[in-house]
């Protein structure tokens, strides 16, 4: 038997204006007319959610999952955190998927033509999933920033994007992470289309030293928060940037 609990209406204002002009593209997407907020109804509420089929034991590797002859190159981190729904209670068992460019910043795609090489042992997709306390980590290769024509030519900081399927239809949340002192946050088109300084710090993998592999990798921290008030602000592009 399914309780069907209304979740609590997404706060418009922490969340960037559709149409940003200084990011180009979002004046093409952008609705122009005002929004219409809809009443939830069991399809919101229960479903559908996608499957959580088996993973491998090396899905959440992206340093061994796509190696041939080596592992992948570059520094070594470990990203961990834990997944919470709207009022603080920690998620267990939630699918989350991982995609990334590579330690010299290009992706492994065919409409990337960004001149950095290809990590023939890296392929920058992973997957993991919560335990029952919500807590999830997965291993890989920080990757690099890189450039994108968007003004002329404007860089992306170092970022990684990351999709949680939660348990309701409403908790879909694909979301990108940035690290700690990265300068080019602070100049990235994207992340300035968000108008509180909060919400690009929920953005923000912290540094967490106490944690850290001696003499193998950095560790970070991100936890994620599906919906409500304090939701981690959802990635507003389709595909990814």
């Amino acid at each position: 038997m399914i309780e069907l609990v209304e979740f609590i209406r997404r706060d418009r204002a922490w969340h960037p204006p559709a149409d940003t002009p200084r990011y180009n593209s979002t004046s093409l997407r952008a609705p122009h007319r005002k929004l219409l907020s809809l009443p939830q109804s069991i399809g919101e509420l229960s479903g559908p959610v996608f499957g959580h089929d088996k993973l491998d034991p090396l899905d959440a590797d992206l340093i061994r999952n796509y190696a041939s002859d080596g592992e992948a190159i570059g520094e070594r981190i470990l990203v961990h955190g834990k997944v919470m729904d709207e009022t603080g209670r920690p998620v267990p068992h939630t699918l989350i998927e991982i995609w990334q460019a590579n330690a010299g910043g290009r992706y492994r795609h065919v409409r990337d033509n960004y001149m950095a090489a290809l990590d023939r042992n890296f392929g920058g997709c992973g997957r993991c999933l919560t335990d029952a306390e919500g807590h999830y980590s997965f291993r890989t290769i920080k990757p690099g920033p890189y450039p994108w024509r968007n003004n002329g030519s404007d860089w992306r900081p170092a970022h990684i994007h990351l999709s949680l399927f939660g348990h309701a239809f409403v908790q879909r949340l694909v979301t990108q992470l940035y690290f700690e002192g990265d300068p080019l946050i602070q100049r990235c088109a994207i992340v300035n289309t968000i108008r509180d300084p909060a919400a690009i710090d929920q953005l923000t993998a912290k540094l967490d030293m106490d944690n850290m592999v001696p003499f193998d990798s950095l560790v970070y921290r991100f936890d994620i928060v599906l919906r409500g008030r304090q939701a981690t602000y959802f990635e507003n592009r389709p595909e990814g940037s």
